[in-house]
C-alpha cells in the first residue's frame, strides 16, 4: 500500500468517525423537548447500577459469615450467625426489589421517549418530503421513500430507547462493578479489566463490519420495496402482458441479495455474542485459577473468591448488552445517514421571504387584491384578472436538454387558449411551469404582472385550478374529495356539484356525499372520478382554469352532460386547454401550436387551417381517421 493510499484510507476512516458523531448530533434537537424524562431515566441508572453491583458483594458476605472468615464486617461478626444472615438476606432482597422495580420503570421511560422522538422525526420527514419539488420524485423510487419513512425512522427511535441510553447504562454499570472489585481485591480486579481491552477491540472490529453490511441490507430492502410498489401499482399491465413470472424472477433476485446482506449482518452480530460468551467463561476460569492459588496462600477468603466469580459473570453481562446495543447504534447510524440525506435534500421551490415585485410601487399590494378577488363571488370584480405572460422561458428537466425553448406569449384576462402539438411538444411542461411545480431554467412567468416566484405557492395554486386527465382521488368520502380539507361547508360543496351538473350522480351513490371511496377511487369509473375533479375545481372559484385532456376519460354522453357546466365555469376566467382531439377546441379564442418546445403557430382554428402549417396537417390527419 502506497503512502497516499494509507493516508487516504486514514482520512476516510476519521471522516466517517466524525460523520458518525455529526449524524448523532443531528438527533439531539429531537431529544430536547423530552430532556426531563431523559434526565430522570439517567438518574435512575445510579440506584440500578449500585443494586446490581452490590449483590455479588452481599452473597460473598453471606458465604464469609457462614464460614466465619476474617473479611466479615465487625458489626456482623459480633452478631449470631442466623441474625447476621437475616440482615444480609433482607439487604439482598432490597437490592433485588430496587433493581426489578426501577429497571422496569426506567425502561418504560426510555421507550416512551424513543417513540416520541420517532414520531417527531417521522412528522418532520413527511413534511419535508411533501415540500420537495416534483423533480425529486421524478428521480426517486417511491418504495425507497416509504422505506425511509417507516423502517429507517423506526430504527432511529431505538437509537435513543435501547441504544444511546442503554450503552450509557451498561458503561456506568461496568464502572460501578469495577469500583467494587478493586475495593475487594485489586489483583483479580486488574485481571478482569485487562481482559476487557482486547475483547473491546474485537467488538469494535465486528461492529464496523456489521455497519457496512447493514447499510447494504437496507439499500437492498429499499430496492425490494420499490419493486413491490411498482408491481402493485402496475398490476393491470403485469397481468395483461403476462409478466408475472418475469417480474417474480426480478423480485427473487433482489430478495436473494437482501437475504445475503442480512445473513452477513447476522454473522457479525452472532460473532460478537459468541466471542463475549467464550471470553466470559475464560474470565471465570481465570478467576477460579488465580483465586484458588491465592486462597491456598491464605491471602484471599472463600467469600471474596465467590464474589469475584459472580462479578466476572456480571462484568461481561453488561458488556454483552453493550455489544447488542452498539449493534443497534450501528443500525441507527445507517438509518440516520439515510434519513438525514433525505432531510438535507434541498427544497428547490420556496416562497420568497421578502417579495420584491418587478412592478411599480402603486401595485405593491397587488397580491392582497388577488387573494381578495379569489374569494369574491362577484365575477365582475375579476373581469380584468388572469393575465398570463411567458417572457423568454426556457426549461430542461435535466442538464441542457431543453423541452421548452424561448417561449414568449401573453394570454389576456378571460381569454381561452388551446395548446396543441405532437407528443413531446412541451404542452404539459408549460402547465407544470405555470403551476410552479418546476422552475424555469431561464426567463420568467408573470400572472397579472407579477412574477409567480413572488407569489406564495399556496395562493398561486388557489388562484388557478388544474384538471388533469386522470382525476386522482384520496381514500375518504365524496365531500372530502371535493373540499380537500379546505373547510368548505356542505352547502358550498353541494352548490359546486350543482354548477358542474354532477349533483344527480352523487345523489345516486349509496350514501350520497358521505359515500366512502377506496384508495385512488377504485370503486368509481374513470368518468365518475373526472366529474368529481370538475367539482373540486369549481368550488375554489379559480381565476385561471387549466384543462389537461380533462374530458379524455368521458364518454360522449357524459362529456355533453358537463359541457354546459364547463361553459359556465369558463366564463370570465382565463383558460388553458390541452386537447389532442382538435374538434373540441374550435371555439377557443386562440390556438398555440407547439413543436419540440417552440411556439411555431398561433391563431384561431380558421386562421391556422388557412396557413396550411403543422396545425392543418394534424387536423387533416384526424379528419382522415374519423
Amino acid at each position: 500500500m502506497s503512502i497516499y493510499q494509507a493516508v487516504n484510507k486514514a482520512y476516510k476512516r476519521n471522516r466517517r468517525r466524525d460523520n458518525d458523531w455529526r449524524l448523532f448530533l443531528r438527533l439531539l434537537p429531537y431529544a430536547r423537548p423530552y430532556r426531563r424524562l431523559l434526565a430522570l431515566s439517567m438518574l435512575l441508572l445510579v440506584p440500578i447500577a449500585l443494586a446490581n453491583a452490590v449483590q455479588p458483594f452481599l452473597i460473598g458476605l453471606v458465604i464469609s459469615v457462614i464460614r466465619q472468615e476474617s473479611n466479615v464486617y465487625e458489626f456482623l461478626s459480633n452478631l449470631p450467625i442466623p441474625q447476621a444472615l437475616t440482615i444480609l438476606q433482607i439487604a439482598l432482597l432490597i437490592t433485588v426489589s430496587i433493581r426489578l422495580l426501577l429497571t422496569g420503570f426506567q425502561g418504560y421511560l426510555v421507550q416512551k421517549v424513543g417513540q416520541e422522538i420517532t414520531a417527531d422525526i417521522r412528522q418532520d420527514l413527511f413534511n419535508h418530503v411533501t415540500s420537495l419539488a416534483v423533480r425529486f420524485f421524478d428521480r426517486t423510487p417511491i418504495g425507497k421513500l416509504i422505506t425511509r419513512l417507516t423502517s429507517d425512522v423506526e430504527v432511529l427511535g431505538d437509537v435513543f430507547a435501547t441504544g444511546a441510553i442503554g450503552i450509557f447504562s451498561d458503561l456506568f454499570s461496568m464502572l460501578v462493578i469495577i469500583g467494587f472489585m478493586f475495593s475487594l481485591q485489586w489483583q483479580l480486579a486488574g485481571l478482569l479489566v485487562l481482559m476487557l481491552i482486547p475483547i473491546s477491540g474485537l467488538i469494535i472490529y465486528f461492529q464496523k463490519q456489521y455497519r457496512q453490511s447493514n447499510y447494504k441490507a437496507r439499500e437492498e430492502l429499499s430496492n425490494l420495496n420499490s419493486q413491490l410498489q411498482e408491481n402493485i401499482i402496475g398490476i393491470g399491465v403485469v397481468q395483461l402482458f403476462r409478466r408475472e413470472k418475469f417480474n417474480a424472477g426480478l423480485f427473487r433476485n433482489t430478495n436473494k441479495r437482501y437475504v445475503k446482506e442480512v445473513d452477513t449482518t447476522i454473522f457479525y452480530d452472532s460473532a460478537v455474542s459468541a466471542t463475549l460468551e467464550w471470553v466470559s467463561l475464560v474470565a471465570i476460569a481465570a478467576v477460579l485459577w488465580i483465586g484458588s492459588n491465592l486462597l491456598l496462600q491464605k491471602t484471599l477468603t472463600f467469600g471474596i473468591l465467590s464474589a469475584f466469580v459472580l462479578y466476572a459473570e456480571r462484568l461481561f453481562q453488561p458488556l454483552k448488552q453493550f455489544a447488542e446495543k452498539f449493534t443497534v447504534i450501528q443500525s441507527g447510524f445507517t438509518a440516520i445517514e439515510r434519513v438525514t440525506n433525505l432531510l438535507d435534500e434541498p427544497i428547490e421551490i420556496r416562497d420568497n421571504a421578502n417579495p420584491r415585485f418587478s412592478i411599480y410601487d402603486s401595485q405593491f399590494g397587488y397580491i392582497d387584491e388577488i387573494v381578495e378577488n379569489l374569494n369574491s363571488k362577484n365575477v365582475n370584480n375579476r373581469a380584468n384578472l388572469g393575465e398570463i405572460k411567458f417572457e423568454d422561458v426556457w426549461f430542461a428537466y435535466k442538464d441542457d436538454d431543453y423541452v421548452i425553448k424561448g417561449l414568449d406569449f401573453t394570454i389576456h384576462p378571460g381569454e381561452k387558449v388551446a395548446l396543441v402539438g405532437p407528443t413531446g411538444a412541451g404542452k404539459t411542461s408549460i402547465i407544470r411551469l405555470l403551476s410552479r411545480l418546476y422552475e424555469p431554467s431561464k426567463g420568467r412567468i408573470l400572472i397579472d404582472g407579477i412574477d409567480i416566484r413572488e407569489v406564495p405557492q399556496n395562493e398561486l395554486r388557489r388562484y388557478m385550478a388544474v384538471i388533469l386527465q386522470d382525476g386522482f382521488l384520496f381514500a375518504g368520502d365524496v365531500k372530502s374529495n371535493i373540499s380537500l380539507g379546505d373547510g368548505y361547508t356542505l352547502q358550498e360543496i353541494q352548490q359546486a356539484a350543482q354548477k358542474t351538473n354532477i349533483a344527480q350522480f352523487i345523489a345516486q351513490l349509496p350514501q350520497g356525499y358521505d359515500t366512502q371511496l377506496r384508495e385512488r377511487g377504485t370503486n368509481l369509473s374513470s368518468g365518475e372520478k373526472q366529474l368529481l375533479a370538475f367539482a373540486r375545481a369549481a368550488i375554489r372559484e379559480p381565476q385561471i382554469l387549466v384543462l389537461d385532456e380533462a374530458t379524455a376519460n368521458l364518454d360522449v354522453g357524459t362529456e355533453a352532460f358537463i359541457q354546459q357546466a364547463l361553459d359556465e365555469l369558463l366564463q370570465n376566467r382565463t383558460a388553458i386547454i390541452i386537447a389532442h382531439r382538435l374538434s373540441t377546441i374550435r371555439n377557443v379564442n386562440r390556438i398555440f401550436v407547439l413543436n419540440r418546445g417552440e411556439l411555431i403557430e398561433q391563431g384561431s382554428h380558421e386562421q391556422l387551417l388557412q396557413q396550411g402549417g403543422l396545425y392543418a396537417t394534424l387536423h387533416n390527419l384526424q379528419m382522415l381517421g374519423t
